[in-house]
């Protein structure tokens, strides 16, 4: 081919478009092969990599912590402590002008000698009573941690929850409510996203098939300018023709451009969802048809299961309300007594070497009860209670405010539905008749008894019917889909933005309080409390 040759520009031009259309495909500096990829397996490439469903699924395991969290309430806090303290200097030693000095245990008997001289019985007397004037109060306590060197400390605690006002069974309660909350969350999560997966791959297939449309539609106005050039040589076409012709395939042009880069785009939004490499070159094998068996029956089926009360949304707004319905008690319970029960069993020893021998271990062992009751809090009970009453006013509205967006969502599926199922019928038999039309206009203009205007529009009608029929077979699949999975969607999923969508968050539960600490022995060598 020539493309020097303005009689094979058409011909060129189509050559280039094609290979762009290939080149935009599969990259000639790719050498990866074309993969594949049907609906169905998009959807199974989705689901391991989307950040949504799996934050979903991390909001299930952070709820069922809090389960577990809740229950441990009602068991037994068991803890041990093993430690060993050397004490480098202790407030048990009596500080002298040169440094500590350990005071005696005990002092040395003084016998009266009269046969001495007065200087040596005086001497005698004053080391006595200087003697009984350092000696250790605490000599008898020798084994005691008061300024030993060495000192162990083995020691096992329990506590055990005997009363709480039932504040451990309401934070189970909501609890048990916040999973149900993300189980529902994890099932919505996945429905958006074979609903995206759904939409992205239809999308992909449509731009295809418009970009099919549209070479079309510019293969056959430059077959018009190849046979109006003729004509025009042949002296049976004014010049007026032949401008007209080139006109129209020129303006045709920016049509295949345009479809291109959607398509691209298309591409790049779908190889995104299912996480392949952006230059990967795909070949989608779910067509959207011509056909749609048992359209009708699956229409009537999907439209009878829509429900308000089935909505995720609505279940989630129902279980946010329970939610709040057990903070609410558990704010008020703050006011009712905690009673612990609770024991220390402790090991100590203090020998005067490194090591401790089996008899150099000291026992002590206490059990008591605890009993904890707010007098005075500053207000903080009443502020608590306000908060949850607060909340809990404001998750039933939120619910009352969820069930009337889901009844309009659902009525505009069902309209929606509908309408894309009538206008995919009204398409039906629209392209064969226009495509008839276009070759009768063809040859009345090929024999000279029609004009060019009657052969565009021709081709213009043909060229938006095929349109019109890819695009209502898009929104059918899509509308189909989405009406199965409305029930599992998100409510404000299936509206447009700025339409009165909103997220559910579960609220927070509070933190368990810690039991009071029992009757402990401090390590050796410090304060016993």
């Amino acid at each position: 081919m020539n493309c020097r040759d303005r009689s094979d520009v058409g011909r060129c031009t189509l050559g280039l478009l094609a290979g762009l259309s290939v080149w935009g495909a599969s990259p000639l500096w790719s050498q990866t092969s074309v993969r594949q990829v049907s609906l169905r397996e998009a959807i199974a490439l989705a689901r391991p990599v989307s950040e949504a469903l799996g934050i979903a699924r991390q909001e299930v395991s952070r709820a069922s912590g809090e389960i577990k969290r809740s229950y441990s309430e009602f068991l037994p806090q068991i803890n041990t402590t093993l430690s060993y303290t050397y004490q480098i200097k202790s407030q048990y030693t009596i500080q002298g002008p040169s440094g500590s000095v350990s005071a005696p245990a005990q002092c040395p008997p003084f016998l009266p000698d009269p046969t001495l001289p007065t200087g040596q019985r005086l001497d005698s007397l004053e080391r006595s009573v200087q003697c009984l004037s350092i000696l250790s109060p605490f000599a008898a306590f020798n084994s005691l941690p008061f300024g030993q060197k060495n000192q162990y400390n083995f020691g096992l605690s329990a506590s055990q929850v005997l009363f709480s006002g039932n504040m451990i069974k309401g934070k189970t309660k909501a609890a048990k409510a916040g999973r149900r909350l993300a189980e529902i969350g994890v099932n919505a999560a996945e429905a958006q996203l074979v609903l995206d997966v759904t939409q992205a791959y239809y999308d992909a297939v449509l731009s295809d098939r418009l970009l099919q449309i549209a070479q079309a539609a510019l293969g056959q106005a430059d077959t018009t300018l190849r046979q109006t050039r003729a004509a025009r040589a042949a002296g049976t076409q004014p010049e007026f023709e032949l401008i007209r012709a080139q006109v129209s395939r020129d303006n045709q042009r920016p049509v295949v451009i345009l479809r291109q880069s959607d398509r691209d785009i298309a591409y790049l939004r779908l190889r995104q969802l299912i996480n392949l490499s952006l230059d990967q070159p795909l070949e989608l094998t779910t067509q959207l048809g011509d056909s749609i068996p048992g359209l009708a029956a699956q229409v009537d089926s999907v439209l009878g299961q829509i429900t308000v009360d089935q909505r995720a949304g609505v279940q989630q707004a129902r279980e946010i309300v329970t939610i709040n319905e057990t903070l609410r008690g558990l704010a008020s319970g703050q006011q009712f007594p905690t009673v612990h029960l609770t024991t220390k069993y402790a090991k100590l020893a203090y020998p005067t070497g490194a090591i401790p021998n089996t008899k150099d271990f000291l026992t002590d062992w206490n059990v008591g009860v605890n009993l904890q009751m707010p007098i005075f809090t500053g207000g903080r009970i009443k502020g608590d209670k306000m908060v949850a009453e607060a909340n809990l006013e404001e998750s039933r509205l939120q619910l009352s405010q969820t069930r009337k967006l889901a009844a309009v969502e659902n009525e505009s599926a069902v309209a929606r539905l509908q309408a894309s199922a009538a206008a995919w019928q009204a398409s039906q038999g629209t392209v064969e008749q226009a495509d008839k039309a276009y070759r009768i206009a063809e040859i009345r203009y090929q024999e000279g008894i029609s004009t060019q205007t009657e052969l565009l529009n021709s081709r213009l009608q043909l060229q938006q019917a095929e349109a019109n029929r890819a695009m209502a077979a898009r929104d059918l699949q899509v509308a189909l889909v989405r009406a199965r999975l409305l029930p599992d969607l998100p409510v404000g999923a299936t509206t447009p933005a700025g339409a009165g969508a909103f997220q559910l968050t579960a609220p927070a539960l509070p933190e368990p309080a810690p039991a009071p600490a029992p009757t402990s022995t401090t390590i050796a060598g410090s304060s016993t409390q």
